[in-house]
C-alpha cells in the first residue's frame, strides 16, 4: 500500500486535463504515452490560455500605442515575471525568451563565447545532449578553444574525481546537464558550480530534463546560465528560456540583429537595447510565452515535489520489472536519485523494432540515440529504447508495459 503522502497525487484525476490521451491508435488500442522526455502533452488550461490570447488580446508587443498592443505587452512581461519567480532569479532582466533550449545554448556559445581565446577550455560531459555539444564544437572551430570531456562510471553517473581533476586556470566555461535525457542521472549542480567557480569558470546548466520535474532555484544552485524548453513541461513548442546572471548578460554582445534589440540605428551603426530586449531580436513567441505562463501555473498548482515523487515511483516500479526480463541491460543507475525515465537495451533485440511493435500495442516510446551519440558510443551500443514518465502516467500503464514487453520479445526472437 502507498503511504498517505503518496496518495495525494492522483494521476487519474490529472489525466482528465489532457484530452489527447483519451484516444485509440492501432487496431483500437488505447494510447499510452511514454515519450515525455522528447515532448509532453498540454493540459486544457494551456490550450485555453493561448486560444484566449488569439481570440481577445493578440497584437505585436512593445511596438504599438493601441489597446491590443498594450494588453498583450503586459501579458508577455507577466510571463517573464512568472518565469523569474519559478526559477528564483533576482531580476526579470535575467530572463531571456528563446525558441527553446537549443537556441538558448547557441546564444551563450556565440555571445559569451566571443570572449574565449585559443587555449581556453570548455568542459563537457559524455552524457550531454547534442544541443549541449555541437554549439561548443562549433565554437572550438571558430575560436580555437579546447573541449575537455568528463567521463562516466559504469553505472552512468558522472566521474566527479575526473571533473575536479580537469578544472584548471584555463577552464573558462562548464556546460553540463542537470539531468540526463538517457541515463536519468541527476548531477550535483550546486557542487559542480562551487568547484568551477573556484577556478574562475562560469557554469551553464542544461535543465531541459530537470525544470519540468522538480523544483529548480538558480540562486541556490549558484549557476551562471540555465536553459530549458516549454514543450517538455506541458507548455508550447517554440518557447524556451535562458536565465543568465545580469552582470554577465550585460557584458555580452547581442546574438541576433534586427528589430526590438536596438535602442538606436543610424547609417553608421547601432546601439543595442538594454536587457532583456538585447537578446530578443524580431517578433518574439508572444502567445507561446503566455502558454508557458499557464504551464508554470499548472505545474505549481499540482506541486513540483509531488510530481517528482510520482514519476520516481513509476520509474522505480519499471526498473524493478525490467530486471525480471532476461537479457535486459539498463542504462544509468538502477537505484538512487534519478528522474522518471528509463533507457535500456535487450539482448539480440533491435530497439527500433521493439519500439515499432510497442507502437502497434498502443505504447508511444522512443528508440534511437536520443540526440546523445557520444553517450551511446561510450557504452558501445548503437541505440536504446526509452520510456519516460510524467504527471499523467499511471501505475497501471507501467504494469501494462511490463506485461507487454515479454510478449513482444517472443515474436521478435
Amino acid at each position: 500500500m502507498l503511504a498517505e503522502s503518496q496518495k495525494s497525487f492522483d494521476a487519474e484525476v490529472v489525466r482528465q486535463d489532457f484530452p489527447i490521451l483519451f484516444q485509440n491508435v492501432h487496431r483500437n488500442r488505447p494510447l499510452i504515452y511514454f515519450d515525455n522526455a522528447a515532448s509532453t502533452q498540454r493540459p486544457n488550461s494551456v490550450v485555453e490560455a493561448m486560444a484566449d490570447c488569439y481570440r481577445s488580446d493578440y497584437a505585436n508587443v512593445h511596438r504599438g500605442n493601441h489597446t491590443l498592443s498594450e494588453r498583450i505587452s503586459v501579458r508577455y512581461e507577466q510571463a517573464r515575471e512568472r518565469v523569474r519567480q519559478f526559477l528564483g532569479a533576482r531580476h526579470t532582466n535575467e530572463i531571456i525568451f528563446s525558441s527553446g533550449t537549443t537556441a538558448a545554448i547557441n546564444l551563450v556559445a556565440h555571445s559569451y563565447g566571443e570572449r574565449l581565446q585559443p587555449g581556453d577550455e570548455v568542459m563537457l560531459s559524455v552524457m550531454e545532449h547534442h544541443s549541449n555539444i555541437v554549439p561548443w564544437q562549433q565554437l572550438a572551430a571558430r575560436q580555437g578553444i579546447t573541449l575537455r570531456w568528463v567521463g562516466l562510471h559504469d553505472d552512468g553517473s558522472l566521474d566527479l574525481e575526473q571533473f575536479q581533476s580537469h578544472l584548471n586556470s584555463r577552464t573558462k566555461l562548464v556546460a553540463i546537464t542537470m539531468a540526463s535525457n538517457v541515463l536519468g542521472v541527476i548531477n550535483p549542480i550546486a557542487k559542480l558550480c562551487e568547484w568551477s567557480h573556484a577556478v574562475g569558470a562560469v557554469v551553464m546548466v542544461d535543465a531541459a530534463q530537470a525544470v519540468p520535474h522538480m523544483p529548480v532555484n538558480v540562486q541556490e544552485l549558484g549557476c551562471d546560465f540555465l536553459v530549458f524548453s516549454g514543450h517538455k513541461m506541458v507548455g508550447p513548442t517554440g518557447i524556451g528560456v535562458l536565465y543568465g546572471r545580469e552582470e554577465l548578460l550585460d557584458a555580452m554582445p547581442p546574438f541576433l540583429g534586427g528589430g526590438s534589440m536596438i535602442e538606436t540605428v543610424t547609417q553608421d551603426g547601432f546601439k543595442p537595447a538594454g536587457l532583456p530586449a538585447k537578446f530578443e531580436a524580431g517578433t518574439p513567441a508572444i502567445v507561446e510565452a503566455i502558454g508557458l505562463h499557464a504551464a508554470i501555473d499548472y505545474l505549481e498548482t499540482l506541486g513540483l515535489e509531488a510530481i517528482d515523487q510520482h514519476e520516481k515511483r513509476l520509474a522505480t516500479r519499471f526498473l524493478l520489472g525490467l530486471t525480471e526480463i532476461p537479457g535486459v541491460h539498463i542504462l544509468g543507475p538502477t537505484s538512487g536519485t534519478r528522474v522518471g525515465l528509463v533507457s535500456f537495451t535487450i539482448e539480440d533485440t533491435n530497439s527500433q523494432d521493439l519500439a515499432k511493435f510497442l507502437d502497434f500495442r498502443g505504447f508511444a516510446t522512443r528508440a534511437g540515440h536520443h540526440c546523445a551519440m557520444p553517450l551511446h558510443q561510450h557504452f558501445a551500443i548503437p541505440n536504446s529504447l526509452r520510456a519516460s514518465f510524467y504527471l499523467y502516467n499511471t501505475e497501471e500503464e507501467v504494469e501494462q508495459l511490463l506485461a507487454t514487453l515479454p510478449e513482444i520479445l517472443v515474436r521478435l526472437r
